[in-house]
């Protein structure tokens, strides 16, 4: 495999995104994943090119999910360029193959903080593109989310949420980066193409069994038929929304903070743990504002993540007359109105 190293446009964006968002600093170690196609061949050649400016310690991590049937030969082609670059290699390869692309997602990123954290890297890096970030907000866009699903894949957040930390290490929660947000696939693929990077094609892209293949072969080639840059700026779009979603659920903390009863446990006269809400302050925040502290306090008391319809009947008792009270919610939950309270009750 031959390769170019060349200073190209790409690498100049790159290093200014680097130094504009502050990303990556300098003399750190990172967890570069690579999966052998495009996107990540473009990530780690810019990381390697660069690494004489920054100082880094790079490692590659490889996930073999045992889809396809070249997949041991998919992750020695990885362990090649390693070698070759002489990078420190980490692979994993699933027991138990997935059966759905979201318990993929799990366990990759399960195996992603394992080697991270038990081998002290800051940051775990992924190749995901702006047109990752616009397919993402199609697909969320087309199965009904809220605007959180809207403003997805942002350029970094914590591994791990908090209380899911596996394994051992001084560092208590690595940083998903992901750098080439403002890169397309189209330019992967040119910049693997001119530093002859041979990339290895990964035949389930083309299943369009898949939702977001079908997006990405059918619906994004359509958009860019009104808009070039359709791409870019969805992407765009995402990172605007992140930022004013950050915003809200800031504002909803603060508001939550003032109208939340403290979760009490009556351990003498029977196993539940009671929820109070201020209705008629709550009443007084914007009603964005009033479904986010809702789908605050939902998420820390339901079994599942709250939908519309569970955030709903909370607001419509910010209103509804004395004594009212929900249906059931998962998990046996229950709001009852008591002005100017609702109490949410749940058996532990």
């Amino acid at each position: 495999m031959a390769t170019s190293s060349g200073w190209t446009p790409i690498h100049n964006q790159f290093h200014k995104t680097l130094l504009h968002r502050n990303l990556l600093p300098k003399n750190k170690r990172l967890l570069v994943a690579v999966s052998g196609g495009q996107d990540s061949l473009c990530l780690i050649k810019l990381l390697i090119d660069l690494q004489s400016k920054w100082g880094w310690n790079l490692a590659i991590i490889h996930c073999d999910h045992r889809w396809r049937t070249d997949s041991e030969a998919n992750a020695n082609y990885v362990q090649f360029l390693a070698n070759t670059w002489d990078i420190t290699y980490y692979q994993k390869t699933a027991d138990v193959i997935c059966k759905t692309e979201a318990d993929a997602r799990k366990w990759r990123y399960e195996v992603l903080g394992e080697i991270a954290i038990n081998h002290n890297f800051n940051y775990v890096v992924t190749g995901h593109t702006a047109s990752d970030r616009a397919e993402t907000l199609l697909y969320n866009l087309i199965r009904g989310s809220g605007s959180d699903g809207l403003g997805s894949l942002p350029w970094q957040r914590p591994l791990f949420e908090t209380g899911d930390i596996k394994g051992e290490s001084p560092i208590p929660n690595p940083l998903l980066v992901r750098p080439l947000l403002e890169i397309t696939r189209s330019q992967t693929l040119a910049f693997c193409q001119e530093q002859n990077l041979t990339i290895w094609e990964d035949s389930t892209n083309k299943d369009l069994h898949y939702n977001r293949n079908r997006i990405r072969a059918e619906i994004i080639p359509l958009l860019r038929q009104f808009n070039p840059q359709v791409e870019i700026n969805i992407s765009q779009t995402a990172e605007l929304l992140k930022d004013e979603i950050d915003y809200l659920e800031k504002t909803a903390q603060e508001w939550r903070n003032k109208v939340l009863f403290v979760p009490v446990t009556d351990t003498e006269n029977q196993p539940e743990k009671t929820w109070g809400i201020n209705r008629h302050l709550l009443r007084e925040a914007p009603l964005a504002i009033q479904r986010r502290v809702m789908r605050q306090i939902l998420i820390e008391i339901l079994p599942i993540r709250p939908n519309f319809e569970h955030i709903e009947k909370m607001i419509n008792l910010l209103r509804a007359p004395n004594r009212s009270q929900t249906d059931p919610f998962p998990g046996g939950a229950i709001a009852q109105v008591e002005n100017p309270w609702i109490w949410i009750k749940r058996e532990n």
